[in-house]
């Protein structure tokens, strides 16, 4: 496939799975285009990828926010009531000394979470009003950078680890927040298992284009 300047390279799209480099055409309204050589979806159109995309992330952030001023657990020993925070649990780092770990767990844990859903909820804000052609690019750069260092899930399983091994020395009673934690995880796998960047950005194309 010959290239002819840069702005050609807008047109191209690669799969994901083998890397076969494809030339990028418009589909219809709820259809999907797939790789030719292994068959894997390279991207989909869908129309109500900006509702759906909004509601998921205004959502995401409420658990989000439940999670982190909220109770994860109560651990009760000999009488002794400790409840257990995300916050604190940075503290606790920072108190001991662990001050790298604890500003790496802050910002993998807290900062880089909150900030994608918060430019998830601005980005499909602008794409609904058809405004910000520039700041949606940007955005969406943005979100390509963060997406990979947010580890909601890994603190999760790590905080079920911890509590399998407690379950036998203390009385563990699962807060509001534990749930919620759950919930965000989930939600957050979800986006990024079935609302792909790069369908974002042919949306995106799609909506300032027509404009």
């Amino acid at each position: 496939m010959k290239i002819e300047n840069e702005d050609a390279l807008d047109q191209l799209i690669i799969c994901h799975q083998c890397h076969t480099l494809h030339e990028e055409i418009p589909i219809e309204d709820g259809t999907k285009a797939c790789c030719v050589e292994c068959r894997s979806v390279l991207y989909r159109y869908d129309s109500k990828l900006i509702d759906h995309g909004l509601a998921l992330s205004l959502t995401a952030l409420i658990f989000f926010v439940v999670a982190n001023f909220f109770p994860i657990v109560q651990i009760e020993l000999l009488g002794n009531e400790q409840f257990i925070t995300i916050p604190k649990t940075f503290l606790s780092l920072f108190e001991n000394g662990f001050y790298f770990v604890g500003l790496l767990c802050g910002v993998v844990i807290f900062l880089f979470p909150l900030a994608i859903f918060t430019l998830y909820v601005f980005l499909f804000l602008l794409l609904k009003f058809k405004k910000g052609e520039d700041l949606t690019k940007r955005l969406l750069i943005g979100l390509s950078y963060m997406k990979p260092w947010s580890m909601s899930d890994i603190f999760l399983i790590s905080i079920l680890v911890a509590l399998v091994k407690l379950i036998g020395y203390v009385q563990i009673h699962m807060g509001i927040a534990f749930w919620a934690l759950i919930v965000f995880v989930l939600m957050d796998i979800y986006m990024t298992k079935y609302i792909h960047l790069n369908e974002i950005w042919m949306l995106r194309k799609q909506i300032f284009v027509e404009k």
